[in-house]
């Protein structure tokens, strides 16, 4: 207590000593304070804060929430990479599609052979032939297949024993197989085409998801924006009040009704709000930052000197929430339970070409084909001449059928041939199949179970976003009541203090108390206004990746295997 005494008393003559210095600047007209950052904080008094140096290139764009949303929708560089990939899996789907099309193939090819000569009754001699060959393939999209031809030949020879020279050849046919148990329903062609069309949907329902998300943290970034102006402007107004409340002591002290320890407390207040707006006003530029990324192209010129002023109000209005009919719209449109439903299609898919490929193999196959031969027909050769020295006469042209002809028997159906004929084919044993069936079975079934956990969790995600909402409306309520009860509380202390009836530091702790009801309730009403964003998002999106939600408040909750991450 000795000692306390021995500082007080240094204090009071210290005080002392520095009241003239304090007078002759309350007569001149003037504040005198001891520290520059607290006279710049004066001369700042009733003045919203300044941009940093260099805003003098920034340009000031006012902006709604419904235009953030348009320019995230249009620019947002996330969504435009999102927005391709529907696209590329188009042509997955073509290229599935494409083992569908018909396939034509044409060759045309000569050769020419000299063979020696074997026997008597084979001479040297020296062959030539012409093919010109074209074919075409094609397999349907319900299972059959076919293929046709048409093939063209041109042979001439030296030898005594051929009858044409040159012989001409022409043969059409058409071969067509329908499978008519395995792969009837389902082959490996059509497998591919519905799982590629799959995947093709979930692009699309990713694309939906990623635009939902970042719709979502637009809003938010737009209310974090708006909390941190009205944060500043409730920081400025602390500083206001201190440094009014720091002249109004200055004046007390000159009339005598007010130690002068009080100013230097006032002026320790001061600077204490002075911090405080100088933090909010960073808060800003970074939720600007924020904004910024979320919805401006950064290849635009001007990007980072942009600056947005929303003007949409942070208003307090209560909604009333729908639990069921939110959980049920949830379950309806969720992009996680819709992916999951995906994959289980998928599977399906599997499972069915894998059910049909246990079946035999039994396939119905037709071939039909028309043939015809001509040339020109040279007088047969005396085969006892062969061998002897006698030569062999000249051969005469007996007759002669040109290649029209020819095409002609062909196209008459002169010469059909026809076959119809069943074939089976059946593995023995336990064939890869099987196994790879029997283990799609396990697997769908599991991923059902999965499917049925997954809704629990999104029913619970939901339902905690609504108590969120309706706990956050409850903070607005009393954080509004508390901002009114702590301006009472400041009048009336500062009216005790002007009667003499209480001392400074009770209305230094009013102001702080007034402070902080005020900072609460902008983020109350901030708050609010993020966790309906996050309860209309929640509904078709998870809202911090899978199976986690992340609302306002402190703490991580386990509900159901989901993670629920509360933010402050």
């Amino acid at each position: 207590m000795r000692q306390s005494l021995y500082r007080f008393r240094a204090v009071a003559i210290a005080c002392a000593l520095a009241m003239p210095a304090a007078t002759a600047s309350a007569q001149s007209g003037q504040l005198h304070f001891d520290s520059p950052s607290l006279a710049a904080a004066a001369q700042r008094s009733g003045q919203q804060i300044q941009d940093p140096p260099g805003a003098g290139t920034e340009t000031v764009r006012q902006l709604t929430m419904d235009e953030a949303v348009q320019l995230a929708l249009e620019q947002n560089l996330g969504i435009r990479i999102q927005r391709l990939d529907p696209q590329i899996q188009d042509t997955g789907v073509a290229q599935a599609r494409s083992f569908w099309a018909p396939n034509l193939s044409s060759a045309v090819n000569w050769n020419n052979s000299n063979y020696p000569q074997i026997s008597i009754f084979q001479p040297a001699y020296a062959q030539g032939q012409t093919n010109a060959n074209i074919t075409m393939a094609q397999t349907f999209p319900w299972g059959g297949s076919y293929t046709t031809g048409w093939i063209n030949q041109r042979t001439t020879s030296t030898s005594p024993l051929v009858n044409y020279t040159p012989q001409v050849y022409s043969n059409v046919q058409f071969n067509y197989t329908q499978p008519l148990l395995a792969n009837r329903s389902i082959d490996q062609i059509r497998q591919q085409v519905k799982n590629s069309q799959k995947v093709r949907d979930l692009s699309d329902i990713q694309l939906q998801a990623v635009i939902m998300t970042t719709v979502r943290n637009v809003r938010n970034a737009y209310w974090d924006l708006m909390y941190a102006i009205s944060n500043l402007k409730a920081q400025q107004e602390s500083l206001d009040l201190s440094v009014q409340f720091l002249k109004d002591n200055q004046k007390r002290v000159e009339i005598g009704t007010l130690a002068p320890i009080d100013i230097v407390q006032a002026q320790a207040e001061v600077a204490s709000n002075e911090s405080g707006v100088i933090v909010a006003a960073a808060a800003i530029d970074t939720a600007q930052d924020n904004l910024r990324d979320l919805i401006l192209d950064p290849a635009q010129p001007g990007f980072w000197t942009v600056r947005f002023d929303p003007t949409d109000p942070p208003a307090f209005a209560e909604q009333t929430i729908d639990v069921d009919s939110a959980v049920k719209n949830a379950l309806e449109k969720r992009s996680d339970l819709l992916q999951a439903k995906n994959s289980l299609e998928q599977s399906n898919v599997n499972i069915q070409y894998f059910k049909n490929q246990v079946l035999p193999q039994v396939n119905l196959q037709a071939n039909y084909g028309a043939i015809s031969y001509g040339g020109t027909q040279l007088s047969p050769v005396n085969l006892a001449l062969l061998g002897t020295t006698t030569p062999l006469p000249v051969r005469t042209t007996v007759s002669d059928r040109g290649y029209g002809s020819v095409l002609g028997d062909v196209f008459t159906n002169a010469y059909p041939l026809w076959t119809v004929g069943v074939q089976v084919g059946y593995p023995l044993g336990t064939s890869t199949v099987k196994a790879n069936l029997e283990r799609s079975k396990l697997q769908y079934q599991q991923a059902q179970t999965q499917m049925k956990s997954m809704e629990l969790q999104v029913a619970t995600q939901v339902r905690a976003a609504a108590r969120n909402v309706t706990a956050n409306a409850k903070r607005v309520q009393s954080a509004h009541a508390s901002t009114e009860l702590q301006q009472k509380k400041l009048d009336a202390e500062e009216k005790k203090l002007a009667a003499g009836m209480s001392q400074s530091f009770f209305v230094f702790q009013a102001q702080r108390d007034l402070s902080t009801a005020r900072v609460a309730e902008i983020q109350a009403i901030s708050d609010y206004n993020k966790s309906l964003v996050d309860f209309q998002a929640v509904q078709e999106v998870p809202l911090n990746g899978s199976g986690v939600l992340t609302v306002a408040g402190t703490g991580t909750i386990q509900t159901g295997g989901a993670a629920i991450v509360r933010q402050q």
